[in-house]
């Protein structure tokens, strides 16, 4: 494991991500039981062990599912219609949604890189190579 990516889990100290403006994809790992998952709890949801590791992930992973927006759920966001949803099996062994580029497909297999969206930096996958 890489030093300087592990934090004990508390609402003060925790790894930044995307959500807080970083340029980063974080997800969390429990200790006793290796499971992963990507929204932020206090406890693994597999076996309860308190204080999981928090880890910047690769941002590597393949398309499981996608959906094109063409009604923009505000106004501000009008301006971006039509636009890719993707659901993503990060190879760090979680799955999260995200926007994509439009011509994906699932199996794709993808890479994380990072874009203004309406207000908000967000996590924006492109193809790296078509999956068999």
């Amino acid at each position: 494991m890489q030093t300087g990516l592990v934090q004990t889990m508390n609402e003060t100290n925790r790894t930044r991500g995307w959500i807080d403006g970083e340029r980063a994809i974080v997800f969390q790992r429990c200790e006793t039981c290796a499971h992963s998952w990507y929204f932020w709890r206090t406890f693994c949801p597999n076996c309860g062990a308190s204080e999981p590791e928090s880890l910047k992930a690769s941002g590597s992973g393949q398309v499981y599912a996608l959906s094109m927006v063409h009604r923009p759920p505000s106004q501000e966001l009008r301006a971006h219609v039509p636009y890719l949803i993707v659901l993503v099996d990060a190879d760090e062994g979680f799955r999260l949604m995200a926007h994509g580029e439009s011509s994906l497909t699932i199996g794709d297999r993808v890479q994380a890189r990072f874009v203004e969206f309406g207000p908000r930096l967000m996590p924006f996958f492109g193809r790296t190579s078509v999956s068999d």
